[in-house]
């Protein structure tokens, strides 16, 4: 692995985050906000912060592998929330979906309160930062369909 987390003894104990992640070498993909939009474009989870949070984890990965990468080589996550009291409400239940995706790597991260989402359904979004290893890298980039473009 090629990358280095970082959590210095003089700070509090890391807990679900890194401090910062060291990566040695591999190409950047910069990762466009994602919530909780289904394939059709639709919002899961219509008021719920879990199952937005589950389904825009699942879109980062998706995009990560699209470019040959594995949600171990995500090096920072902002997650962007509604309403902060909500996600300290859900923590227990975010925790196991974190997991399901991320498994037990915990990236450099940072949590915001914004004032909204240009979907108004939506709860949370995502964005981050992978640093995909060269020798890891396999297959074409994705081209996304026409009606996306």
């Amino acid at each position: 692995m090629t990358h280095r987390i970082i959590n210095p003894d003089f700070l509090a104990p890391a807990v679900g985050f890194a401090y910062a992640v060291e990566s040695q070498r591999g190409r950047v993909l910069w990762l466009g906000g994602q919530n909780g939009h289904d394939a059709e474009g639709e919002i899961v989870g219509r008021g719920d912060l879990v199952a937005q949070f589950d389904r825009a984890l699942e879109n980062i990965v998706a995009v990560v592998r699209a470019a040959g990468g594995q949600p171990e080589h995500v090096v920072k996550l902002t997650l962007y929330v509604s309403d902060v009291q909500t996600y300290r409400e859900n923590r227990k239940a975010l925790g196991p979906v974190y997991r399901k995706h991320m498994g037990r790597h915990y990236p450099a991260m940072l949590l915001l309160a914004v004032a909204g989402f240009f979907d108004e359904e939506a709860l949370i979004e995502i964005e981050g930062v992978a640093v995909i290893p060269d020798e890891e890298v396999v297959g074409e980039a994705v081209t996304p369909p026409a009606s996306l473009t």
